[in-house]
């Protein structure tokens, strides 16, 4: 069995890679764009949806103000580019907007932004995934009605690519993200192209009427209409997620990490910011027109579209009109969309691994996320992702719609606490610094945080205000508990420090025992039973005895004649048991010699086979794993497992020699290896 399960890991995830060889895996700047930039790149497929999406509840007339929404939304990302490459400058070791929070602003600061970033983390592979299993679907009507179970298995498939390390997986990810950039930009050039030759197509949805909701029939006049535009301004910035990922992953860059990390940020918002507007403008001149619910919104002639309509997405609406009678064009655009969206919950992949070792190193959460795998990635930060990931897709069915309320919360909060740190980091390099050319520096660096931290706090102002009763509340609330826990984590691992602590020298001597009660478990005497009576003499013990349960008066009868007749040099005691019962007995007599010596260290050797089949663990006494979980309660007893290597176990010993030398994990097994 374990070479069979050996042999798929190996399969799926790949060879071991050695601890030295980590240097390899380093990305240079052309890898990773893709790995760490995927995610705000695709989120130009959703945000211009979300956007018109928001305006359509105004009816025909809101969708004027589109490209002014997205030129808002890409006010605010210049900026917070800008503010980020101040950040990886200042703080090259990783840990992003966490790791400035806590320096600056306090531990609890620090654990606020980790859990906001946390929670955006898991949204962002359910939303990118869930968006890519609705292009799917778009494509392959068969997947209609089953997008959750079709995303699911998405998210295992990302899940084991990233498992195989992070260079393999951004290799693998770099073809189809410059394919998405490449497809986006040839779609806005011949856009424009054609529009200035005149012969640029309107979209098909251009000759429907847009329908306003109740409460709206007046467009976006008034105190509604405003707040309409403030809810398409939240929905739009969703095109910020991700950026603070590449602030996360500094030390997986390539040397001058903090340099290549600023020029790949760079990068990002550029590329990011030009896709987004040229798709809002380009779906405003070809009136494209997308709504929340087109049964109702949507009528041709004042005939509305019915439940059949099949709406797609804007840049499909956008690529179908540019593209007229080029379908191969429209298709590429379409399948590297899809594509890049399935591939865009990469960046959560490869920053919550990161960041969930950083708190793991500091505390704040199983020490296990602190290691790396096989294949030097953060395999369990990969395995945690992906699960969480999988149960909000499967809670919300794959609606991006319901999804994209709950999103953009968490990465502000981010946003504006890391802003806040960096302006009281400069403050506090000013007041020790006195040459005039590097304080000029400090200052133009804290002027950009500065004004990052106000845009930033105040677009998470409008994220609250304008999402709290649509679905934010919940990644507030998941917030608080992913904060709560993780400051449990920290207080039970420094009490459990400071509980294990010697202390004094004179506490250190107490620790050690004063004498050692060896007790070996017999219940008939073979081969196994009288190595561990030679390894109990090895060890020297002060008090050396063999203990059996007398269950069945004529078997400690025969045992008793047998051990005389061997004429063996430890006595053996016999341990009544009215009851038939044989942890009780054992573990009233390892306490009663507590009780006596409570300074005595008493080892328990229990004699075991090991074997080959799982089903032979079956079959052996099970009651061994009560017995050994009882003594692990009981202070001052160390137990002493001895193996006793059958043929079966062969394969195992072989399997086991291969991967970690001679230790082979024994089955749970009791006092005798064969009562089953």
């Amino acid at each position: 069995m374990s070479d069979i399960s050996g042999a798929i890991k190996r399969l799926l995830v790949g060879r071991p890679v050695r601890s030295d060889n980590l240097g390899q895996t380093l990305l240079s700047k052309r890898i990773a764009l893709p790995v760490f930039g995927s995610d705000a790149m695709s989120s130009v497929a959703y945000a211009p949806d979300e956007i018109l999406l928001t305006l359509s509840i105004a009816g025909l007339s809101a969708a004027v103000v589109s490209p002014w929404v997205g030129l808002g939304v890409v006010l605010v990302l210049g900026t917070v580019v800008a503010s980020y490459r101040q950040n990886v400058h200042a703080y090259p070791s990783g840990g992003g907007g966490y790791a400035v929070a806590t320096e600056n602003l306090g531990p609890r600061a620090g654990l606020t932004v980790a859990s906001a970033l946390m929670v955006d983390y898991v949204l962002t592979v359910a939303v990118s995934i869930s968006q890519a299993a609705q292009f799917a679907a778009a494509a392959i009507p068969s997947l209609r009605n089953h997008e959750a179970p079709f995303a699911i298995a998405l998210i295992a498939i990302l899940a084991l690519m990233n498992l195989r390390g992070v260079r393999e997986s951004g290799t693998a990810f770099a073809a189809p993200t410059y394919l998405f950039v490449i497809a986006i930009g040839v779609m806005i050039v011949v856009g424009f192209g054609r529009l200035a030759l005149g012969n640029l197509p309107m979209a098909a949805s251009s000759v429907l009427d847009v329908a306003p909701q109740s409460g709206f029939e007046t467009g976006l006049m008034g105190l509604a209409g405003g707040f309409l535009v403030l809810r398409a301004f939240a929905s739009g910035c969703a095109a910020l997620t991700g950026v603070e990922a590449i602030s996360n992953g500094v030390p997986a860059f390539r040397k001058p990490k903090s340099k290549n990390a600023a020029a790949t940020l760079l990068s990002l918002g550029v590329l990011s910011a030009v896709m987004m507007m040229g798709i809002l403008v380009l779906s405003r001149i070809t009136q494209i027109h997308f709504v929340d619910i087109p049964a109702l919104q949507l009528s041709n002639a004042g005939v509305p579209v019915g439940a059949d309509y099949v709406q797609d997405p804007v840049i499909g609406q956008l690529a179908h009109a540019i593209f007229a009678g080029f379908p191969l064009a429209f298709y590429f655009v379409a399948a590297v969309t899809g594509l890049i969206l399935a591939l865009a919950a990469n960046t959560a992949f490869n920053g919550f691994p990161v960041l969930g070792s950083i708190l793991a190193r500091d505390g704040f959460l199983p020490r296990q996320l602190h290691t790396r795998g096989d294949r030097l990635a953060y395999s369990n930060g990969i395995v945690a992702l992906g699960a969480g990931a999988m149960v909000l897709v499967w809670a919300f069915d794959a609606q991006v719609t319901r999804l994209i309320q709950l999103y953009i919360v968490g990465v502000f909060v981010s946003f504006t606490l890391s802003q806040l740190g960096m302006v009281k980091h400069w403050t506090r390099l000013l007041a020790e610094e006195h040459d005039s050319r590097a304080r000029g520096k400090m200052m133009r660096a804290r002027a950009i945080n500065g004004f990052g931290m106000v845009l930033t706090f105040t677009v998470l102002i409008v994220v609250l205000v304008t999402k709290f009763v649509r679905g934010a509340w919940i990644a507030i609330l998941a917030m608080v508990v992913i904060f709560t826990i993780m400051r449990s984590i920290r207080q039970h691992y420094d009490s459990v420090h400071e509980e294990l602590a010697l202390g004094t020298e004179r506490e250190a001597a107490r620790a050690l025992p004063s004498r050692v009660h060896a007790i070996v478990l017999v219940s008939r005497l073979h081969k196994p039973t009288m190595r561990a009576i030679a390894y109990a003499r090895a060890a020297r013990s002060s008090v050396l005895e063999a203990v059996t349960v007398g269950v069945d008066p004529g078997e400690v009868d025969a045992l008793r004649a047998e051990w005389t007749a061997l004429d063996l040099p430890v006595a053996l005691k016999v341990l009544d048991s009215p009851y038939r019962e044989i942890t009780r007995p054992i573990i009233d007599y390892v306490r009663s010699i507590r009780r006596e010596s409570p300074r005595d260290l008493v080892v328990v050797y229990i004699p075991e086979y090991v074997v080959g089949h799982w089903w032979e663990q079956i079959l052996h006494n099970q009651s061994a794993l009560r017995l050994k979980s009882r003594l692990l309660f009981t202070p001052g007893v160390v137990v002493a497992s001895v193996p006793w290597q059958l043929r079966s176990s062969e394969l195992a010993v072989r399997a086991a020699g291969d991967a970690a030398g001679s230790d082979v994990e024994a089955s749970a097994l009791g006092p005798d290896p064969d009562d089953g």
